[in-house]
């Protein structure tokens, strides 16, 4: 069975839907690591059996001297594949070029890339809205796009609704690109 490393900094709300879909039934959750010791996800995780680790950002000079400790962290594991799910933080080439990893994104991508991109999305005319799930290189949301899944706006949208309607899609595409991903022949 394949392995994935998840890496996140908040909540985990995507890495829990991750684990429950997938752990023991179409890959292998190693470790989910998080950059933030008080990121919830940790619990999530660790309530649903996951090992976790945390590796700091603020302890390192420069994004490239944390970059190559998360690499450590992360060939301990001897992932296949590495996930990015929340993780908020840009990697350096450090990181791009060594790792093999996709990264999920609450909008149409090349569409609002950054951490601001619900919030661009919404306040956008766009008729179609959605989420990818890419490639990570070493452009910013730049990878080759591996899924994408949009809804339609509502004439009266909160910001409320909307926010939720990413999140649905999220909680769905994830565990597709992934499996699309880990079965492709050549990844």
């Amino acid at each position: 069975m394949k392995k994935i490393v998840i890496l996140f900094s908040g909540d985990g709300f995507n890495a829990q839907n991750i684990v429950r879909k997938m752990h023991n039934k179409k890959c292998e959750v190693v470790c989910g690591i998080s950059n933030k010791r008080d990121a919830k996800g940790l619990l999530k995780l660790q309530d649903l059996g996951i090992k976790t680790e945390v590796l700091e950002h603020a302890g390192y000079d420069s994004r490239e001297s944390f970059d190559k400790e998360l690499i450590k962290l992360i060939n301990k594991h001897e992932p296949d594949l590495v996930v990015l799910s929340g993780f908020m933080r840009i990697l350096s080439s450090v990181f791009t070029s060594n790792i093999k990893a996709i990264n999920l994104h609450p909008s149409l991508l090349p569409k609002y890339k950054g951490a601001k991109a619900i919030e661009q999305s919404y306040l956008s005319q766009d008729k179609e809205c959605g989420v990818s799930v890419h490639h990570v290189n070493g452009e910013l949301d730049g990878g080759e796009i591996i899924l994408q899944k949009s809804f339609l706006r509502c004439k009266d949208e909160t910001m409320e609704s909307f926010t939720q309607k990413i999140k649905e899609l999220e909680y769905s595409i994830m565990p597709e690109a992934i499996e699309r991903v880990l079965d492709a022949k050549s990844f």
